[in-house]
């Protein structure tokens, strides 16, 4: 670049931050218009006792993947509010059941597949799925998966020493203040990590990184299905939650650039495998063991999404449009806008 351009180096950056800082105002306005009311209502929900009366509704279920009906409480906590919810729940109620390494793998193998779903399903539902097809998914593949787990490790005799965590959360402070302060605090975060994201694109697509990790995905996203222009918006749903990767992909839908196929296909990816490395984490920090809560849950969510891939071919078109996907009007924006895949 010569002294004479136009654009010196530090304008090519302010430009590229300035744009960066839109595109994360926009996807962050999208993602914000469905987490702050649904929080504030699953808020109301908890403190009404309607979360209690479901976990004594789902806990003879919890008998069958071998846990205590105790458990549907911590489960149910988890699929209307949030994992770090439920673990508090999960906390207060573990010390007193005795539960083996075996059986705080099986619960929380089922948090990870099923947790905020009020959350997460309006997203998905946002980018193009059905809601009920989605809810389907997440809580049939929980519950299927828990109850696998737990017929391996029965036959195996693995895991069935007593666990132990290595750390308890502490009870969140109950009164409003409180909460809208910690809600306030995760929506910053969240704004953050969009803008990080949406600046981490851009270099890697105009370094060609994007491309190459696609190139090196491609065999294992045509074995499940999916084409290369979903590839880094999978993987960052996967890796960091449907929050995230879910709000490229709103983008990405309403522009046009992605099949009903493809989003079908990445969403439930996404939400049976999401948030990989700090959910692992915390359920390692709980007692679980890595066969369930990580390989376990990858294995999984391989196998039901390359039956799913393949199962769709067969459905009729006009079948697959009224039970799996809805239409997304078409944003009216700029053609050149700036793409995330």
């Amino acid at each position: 670049m010569t002294e004479s351009s136009p654009e010196t180096f530090f304008g090519l950056i302010f430009t590229g931050l300035r744009h960066s800082f839109k595109d994360a105002l926009a996807i962050a306005w999208e993602l914000f218009r469905i987490i702050i009311p649904i929080s504030i209502l699953t808020r109301l929900l908890q403190q009404a006792g309607v979360i209690d009366h479901i976990g004594h509704f789902i806990g003879p279920l919890m008998h069958l993947v071998g846990l205590p009906g105790e458990m549907g409480l911590v489960w149910a906590t988890a699929m209307v509010i949030n994992i770090y919810s439920a673990l508090i729940v999960f906390a207060s109620l573990a010390p007193g059941l005795g539960l083996t390494m075996a059986q705080v793998t099986i619960i929380t193998t089922m948090i990870l597949i099923a947790h905020a779903l009020p959350v997460e399903l309006r997203i998905a539902q946002k980018v193009g799925t059905r809601f009920r097809a989605m809810l389907l998914l997440r809580v049939g593949g929980a519950f299927l998966l828990g109850w696998l787990l737990h017929v391996l490790y029965q036959a195996s005799g693995t895991l069935q020493q007593p666990s132990q965590a290595l750390w308890s959360p502490p009870a969140a402070g109950p009164s409003w203040g409180s909460w809208l302060l910690a809600q306030g605090q995760s929506l910053v975060v969240i704004f953050v990590i969009i803008f990080s994201l949406v600046m981490l694109l851009a270099i890697l697509k105009k370094c060609g990184f994007s491309d190459l990790m696609t190139r090196l995905l491609e065999p294992l996203l045509t074995f499940l299905g999916m084409s290369r222009e979903v590839a880094p918006l999978a993987i960052i749903g996967m890796t960091l939650g449907i929050s995230y990767g879910g709000g490229l992909l709103i983008r990405e839908a309403e522009a046009g650039y992605l099949s009903k196929k493809d989003i079908f296909i990445s969403l439930a990816l996404m939400g049976l495998c999401h948030s990989v490395i700090e959910d692992t984490l915390v359920m390692l920090v709980f007692g679980a063991h890595l066969s369930g809560i990580l390989w376990g849950r990858l294995a999984f969510t391989l196998l039901v999404v390359f039956l799913l891939a393949r199962l769709i071919r067969w459905v009729p078109q006009v079948v697959f449009d009224r039970y799996l996907v809805r239409n997304i009007a078409p944003r009216n924006s700029d053609p050149k806008g700036v793409s995330c895949c």
